[in-house]
């Protein structure tokens, strides 16, 4: 079971861009019994948690993207969103997603790049 990610790309701060990730390889019961999230990692830091979502929707944000970032999941595709809005450049990074502790092994992330 392995997380993939995708809809990375480059955009000018204020901008949006919206990423999925699939859980490849997982059957619906195993993604549907997880809380997924989104983690980041930025150059020269940690990867950190920045948002969560529960099997019932329920989300969690970390506070440097609260309120300009929506996360959501679709469980009959295994799937989750990450939509991000009013972007600046410290939201530079590979953005990955895995399980709420993570469980499964790292996908390759997608890399999101904000210029100023």
């Amino acid at each position: 079971v392995q997380p993939v990610e995708s809809g990375g790309g480059l955009v000018q701060a204020g901008g949006s861009l919206r990423i999925s990730c699939t859980l490849s390889g997982s059957i619906t019961s195993t993604f549907n019994s997880k809380i997924m999230g989104w983690y980041r990692q930025a150059p020269g830091k940690e990867r950190e948690l920045i948002a969560t979502v529960t099997r019932l929707s329920s989300t969690k944000y970390a506070d440097s993207v609260k309120g300009r970032f929506t996360i959501s999941r679709d469980n009959a595709w295994k799937r989750i969103h990450l939509q991000m809005n009013s972007l600046k450049p410290e939201d530079t990074a590979v953005y990955y997603c895995n399980s709420d502790p993570h469980e499964f092994t790292w996908g390759q992330g997608t890399q999101v790049t904000v210029s100023s």
